[in-house]
């Protein structure tokens, strides 16, 4: 379930609750955009105020800078002088002032924990602290650099002292293979669920249990080829990687620890690991969205769980521009079944285009061939909520149907259970239907699947529904195929319309409807709200209204 942060954040104060028209980002003046920021720091411009000095900062220093026009924060044991960054943030000013003068590292981990500050802030690098700083219980990263300074301590990674038993592994050679055996102790394992990556020498595994991460990180004493297989055995949680060795030799040890290896860590302190895919292919599917299909490097295993998402990094002009986002299908037929080996290779990412965004552009301009980070996958959400399900509703607005895709490839393809799938798609126009002729042609198949438009733009030809999300509409469109079935409902869009969604559905509560169970699922531009068992839905939307995830992530 989603961790949500308390009722005091954002701040009551903050501008991230001006209710102009439910943004949740604060407007920007004129010149003061991400690119702006970025040529501003580009500009040999002394944003410390300390003339290229680094220095240490007691927390009494820091203290002192607790004003808008001089504001440190301290995020991992660094400081920075975030003033000349106030008018940039797209939070607003308020937000930012929180952890004026402080540690900021838990409220960052909190809202950006994705967010490359190391280079946005880099240039306002006032410098370390002096006394190890406050940071998340359990906090463990990788040691960095950065202008030349490193951290005075680092966090130790250690096993969890709660939440799963820990996972173990062991290894075994042939004459021409070396396996190595992660006993996870869970059922309910997949093939998304272990990622692996190995380059060289070094071969690291991430298993996915739960909150937490398992990893096996190991400098290999001999070589291997590229290629690998994965294996697993789902009711008894054992994880199987099977490396071809390079040379017919026997292998005295498997290798050296790297960083982290035989670790169990909490997933939210891992930070985000990344590899490079390459651009295979770049379709049109409307006229501002594109089908783009990355391919996975051939020592990489990734297969990103149903509900998850994750993150596309891409430098411009110096600067890592990060941003989430949820790779579906390559269409709405495709056969949703794990992959026997090899394994799939390819990730396909629907993208909208906007042409005075940042990143958009960029990805736009790259040509076939060309590279792209991208993460391993981030989201709380768990296949096991559409177990035994009966109705499932899924509330979708432009691009945030993107996490619709699997959610309904799945379901269709594996659970019996299931009565009826329905989905309410908002757009502008006509124009902006992703995948129309595609979910029309699967209404027509599956009879249990079926799709409304809802257009806010419409031509006068149009004979569809019309509006914004509304009691009426929901009304007509939340509608149980028989009176105590198991339903869930999963919403998606932009903020605003996340936000606009959760105060008509409070009106909503007075209505006729059957009183509904209500859980937050899902992270960044994954699912956005989840119900389950349709009997509290107020308690829902005021958990989805605070939560850092519907407010601060999102790209739909």
């Amino acid at each position: 379930m989603l961790n949500v942060p308390s009722q005091s954040f954002p701040a009551p104060s903050s501008q991230q609750r001006a209710a102009s028209g439910g943004r949740s980002k604060v407007p920007l003046k004129q010149g003061r955009s991400l690119m702006d920021w970025i040529r501003l720091t580009k500009s040999g411009k002394d944003l410390t105020g300390l003339k290229g000095r680094l220095i240490e900062v007691t927390e009494e220093e820091l203290r002192k800078h607790n004003k808008k026009d001089d504001c440190w924060i301290c995020i991992r044991g660094y400081v920075y002088n975030v003033s000349p960054y106030m008018e940039y943030h797209p939070g607003g000013e308020d937000e930012l002032m929180r952890a004026a003068g402080s540690d900021g590292t838990d409220l960052f981990d909190e809202v950006h924990r994705w967010v490359n500050y190391e280079s946005m802030l880099k240039e306002c690098l006032v410098g370390r602290m002096a006394i190890k700083p406050a940071v998340p219980k359990d906090y463990h990263e990788e040691k960095r650099v950065l202008n030349g300074m490193l951290p005075k301590t680092q966090v130790a990674g250690t096993l969890a002292k709660e939440g799963p038993n820990s996972p173990s592994y062991d290894w075994f050679q042939t004459d021409f293979l070396v396996t190595i055996v992660i006993y996870t102790k869970q059922k309910e394992m997949g093939l998304d669920s272990v990622i692996v990556d190995h380059q060289d020498d070094s071969f690291r595994a991430e298993t996915l249990i739960k909150d937490y991460s398992y990893f096996i990180h190991i400098g290999l004493s001999h070589e291997v080829e590229e290629d690998f297989s994965v294996r697993v055995v789902e009711n008894v949680g054992k994880i199987e990687i099977v490396l071809k060795k390079k040379e017919n030799i026997s292998w005295k040890c498997l290798g050296h620890p790297l960083e982290k290896h035989n670790l169990l860590i909490l997933k939210k302190d891992t930070g985000l690991y990344y590899r490079k895919c390459q651009l295979v292919s770049k379709e049109d599917v409307t006229h501002d969205t594109k089908l783009f299909c990355l391919m996975l490097p051939p020592s990489t295993h990734l297969q990103v769980p149903v509900g998850h998402h994750v993150y596309l990094k891409v430098t411009i002009t110096g600067t890592e521009i990060v941003k989430p986002y949820t790779p579906v299908s390559y269409s709405l037929f495709s056969e949703f079944k794990e992959p026997d080996l090899p394994n799939n290779k390819y990730i396909y990412f629907l993208i909208k285009i906007y042409p005075a965004g940042l990143l958009t552009p960029e990805l736009d301009h790259l040509q076939i061939g060309d590279f792209v980070s991208v993460s391993g996958p981030e989201g709380n959400f768990k296949k096991s909520r559409l177990q035994e399900l009966e109705d499932l509703f899924l509330v979708a607005a432009g691009t945030g149907f993107t996490p619709m895709v699997k959610i309904l490839n799945y379901a269709l393809s594996n659970i019996p259970s299931l009565r009826k799938l329905k989905l309410m798609f908002f757009n502008k126009t006509e124009d902006d239907i992703i995948w129309r002729n595609q979910l029309e042609k699967l209404a027509f198949k599956d009879k249990r699947f079926d799709v409304e438009y809802v257009l806010s733009a419409p031509t006068s030809e149009w004979n569809g529904k019309q509006g914004h999300i509304s009691p009426a509409l929901l009304s007509g469109f939340l509608k149980r195929s028989f009176e105590k079935s198991r339903v869930l409902l999963c919403i998606c869009g932009p903020t605003p319309f996340i936000e606009q969604g959760i105060i008509v559905s409070n009106q909503f509560c007075h209505y006729k409807m059957p009183p509904l169970f209500a859980k937050v699922e899902g992270k960044g531009n994954g699912i956005k709200a989840v119900i389950v068992n349709m009997v509290d839905l107020q308690r829902l939307l005021h958990d989805l209204y605070f939560s850092k995830d519907e407010i601060h992530s999102f790209t739909a």
